[in-house]
């Protein structure tokens, strides 16, 4: 059984976690370091499953009146295709509708770059409704082009 909370307390310290669990996706320290500190004023979302705790985390940026983005997600490597993820994405849908926000967006490594674990995260994305939107080459630099992907919630 999946359970999806909303966490007041120690969201770096999930990110940190999770993130470091991932160096396929998350091997740059200071990006990590980076997100650590970033969750820590963002809505955090974490998902249990069958009793184990923080398992999954989603950080939600609301940029302004109209979009929400998911700033960074994880999902421990042992628990990858359970459904946290999804769980978690229909979450956030929840949280940026309820805000009155129209869209929900997300920036993740592009095509232009091949990497068979950003492939599975573009699929991911893909199959929970996100389109992609615009490829930005340089946003983090030109050895890592940034595709934004956008859904209506």
């Amino acid at each position: 059984m999946i359970e999806i909370r909303e966490i007041q307390n120690g969201k770096g310290e999930v990110c940190n976690i999770v993130l470091r669990s991932l160096p396929k996706w998350f091997s740059i320290e200071s990006a990590i370091v980076d997100y650590v500190k970033d969750v820590e004023t963002m809505p955090t979302l974490v998902a249990d499953i069958d009793g184990q705790k923080n398992s999954a985390f989603l950080s939600l940026n609301f940029h302004n009146e109209f979009n929400a983005e998911i700033h960074v997600m994880g999902v421990l490597p042992h628990f990858h295709g359970k459904g946290l993820g999804k769980a978690l994405v229909k979450e956030a849908e929840r949280l940026a509708r309820s805000s009155g926000r129209k869209f929900l967006s997300v920036k993740t490594l592009s095509a232009s770059r091949p990497n068979a674990e950003y492939d599975l995260t573009r699929k991911f994305y893909l199959s929970a409704g996100f389109l992609p939107l615009e490829e930005f080459k340089t946003l983090w630099g030109e050895a890592n082009p940034c595709l934004l992907m956008i859904k209506t919630v």
